[in-house]
Order: C-alpha cells, then sequence, then structure tokens
C-alpha cells in the first residue's frame, strides 16, 4: 500500500453540452470509456489510488444520482464524499463549498473530465517546497487553440494567463491543482470561475506555482477527444492503476 499524500477534489457536477452528441444520458464524467461502460472517472480514480490518495470529495450537480449510486462511499480503497450543487456554482463556488469538508492544509482538485497522467507526490512536494499558494500542473502543448498559453519565468512562477488563440508551442493550465485550504476563505462570491474570476485576476496578488509535466493530457469535452480518450484507455487500463 502507498503512503497515503491526502486528499483531493474531483469536478464532477458538469453538463457536457459539447458531448451530447456521443453521451447525452449522463454526466460527462460518467461517459462510458470501454465496451464494459466503465465511466471515465473510474480511471481518474485508479489514477488517484495508484499515487496515494485516499480521501476524495466529488463535487457533483448534473445527475448526482448516477455518480453516487455507482461510486457509492468507497472505491478501491478510497473514502468518498459528496458536496452537491443544488444550482450551477462554477467551479470556483464548486472547490470553495468542497474544501469546508477536507481535512489537510494543502488539497490537490481535478476535473472529472480530464485525465493528466502527473506526478502528485512530486508535485505536492514542489508545492511545500516553494511555499506556494497555489500550484497547477503545467502541459507543454504545440499547436493549440483550445487553451490560453502560461507565461511562467525562469522558477516556475505563473504571471499571466493567456487568452484562448492559436499558438506554436507553449505551456497549458492542464487542470489539475493543489492549493491551500483555506485559500478561497475570504471570496464573497459562492458562485465564480475558479480559473476566471480568481486565478487569472489574482495571479499577481499570490504565488502560483507551474508543475511542469509531459504525462499523458486529454480532455474529452469534444466527440473528437472523447474517442480519442477511449482509445487510448482501452490501451492503457491496466497500466493506469499502477
Amino acid at each position: 500500500m502507498k503512503k497515503s499524500i491526502g486528499e483531493a477534489i474531483i469536478l464532477a457536477g458538469g453538463f457536457g453540452t459539447r458531448l451530447r452528441k456521443v453521451v447525452s444520458d449522463v454526466p460527462k464524467p460518467m461517459a462510458p470509456m470501454d465496451d464494459e461502460g466503465t465511466p471515465f472517472l473510474a480511471f481518474v480514480l485508479d489514477k488517484l489510488v495508484s499515487q496515494g490518495i485516499t480521501q476524495v470529495v466529488l463535487s457533483v450537480g448534473y445527475l448526482a444520482s448516477v455518480v453516487q449510486e455507482y461510486f457509492g462511499d468507497t472505491y478501491e480503497g478510497i473514502k468518498i464524499s459528496y458536496v452537491r450543487e443544488d444550482e450551477p456554482l462554477g467551479t470556483g463556488g464548486a472547490v470553495k463549498k468542497a474544501l469546508r469538508i477536507c481535512r489537510d492544509d494543502d488539497v490537490f482538485v481535478l476535473n472529472g473530465d480530464t485525465y493528466f497522467d502527473v506526478d502528485l507526490v512530486a508535485m505536492k512536494e514542489e508545492h511545500q517546497r516553494c511555499n506556494a499558494d497555489f500550484t497547477l500542473a503545467a502541459r507543454e502543448m504545440r499547436d493549440f487553440d483550445r487553451y490560453g498559453a502560461l507565461e511562467i519565468d525562469e522558477n516556475g512562477c505563473v504571471h499571466h494567463f493567456g487568452e484562448k488563440k492559436y499558438c506554436v508551442a507553449g505551456f497549458i493550465n492542464g487542470g489539475v491543482y493543489c492549493l491551500r485550504r483555506t485559500l478561497l476563505d475570504n471570496i464573497q462570491q459562492d458562485v465564480f470561475s475558479l480559473e476566471k474570476d480568481f486565478l487569472e485576476k489574482q495571479v499577481e496578488c499570490m504565488h502560483v506555482q507551474a508543475f511542469k509535466s509531459v504525462g499523458y493530457f486529454i480532455d474529452i469535452g469534444v466527440p473528437e477527444d472523447y474517442a480519442a480518450a477511449r482509445e487510448y484507455i482501452v490501451k492503457n487500463k491496466y497500466r493506469i492503476k499502477e
């Protein structure tokens, strides 16, 4: 058994509007990834299990009962708690609400519709070594326009989040975070975007660290990437659990 590296929040309440052409009856993180109908979220959890996460808070909203009925209170040794959005809170509002039931000083946050193969142990070590307020996993990309490029200095500090536009090469926000549990305590709003309304506006007022990773990255938000993710997972499902 791996040593526990703490707890994680997974945002699993999305509608999946762009994916409804191929997946229409379940929340986006529950999209089936193989012939057995194993949901995408199960593979995200498998990776967390393999790295030593022992507590997970699932932030659920749209068709929340589908998620709760599938996973219950435990999954492969992980204890699962649920925080429900009765109305959409945005990523920031969802994280703020979920942080209220977390106990660790530093908490991981992941998107339930994105798989990014990040070394969480090393990421947390860098987060604590740098005494960062917020650490994000940064993925190097080439020829992209769906994401904004990060402005990162020689010490790995993030100073700016670029707008979505075509970029030949750069690092993007991979959507895997490690942050201080109390970081959002003074935010008055209950409905806001973690990225647009908090990170991008506060980046110069706090220490945001980039943890660069070359691991496999896929966002299943559009049908083409969902198909690519299914192919990858079918080929690598046993390696994911290692």
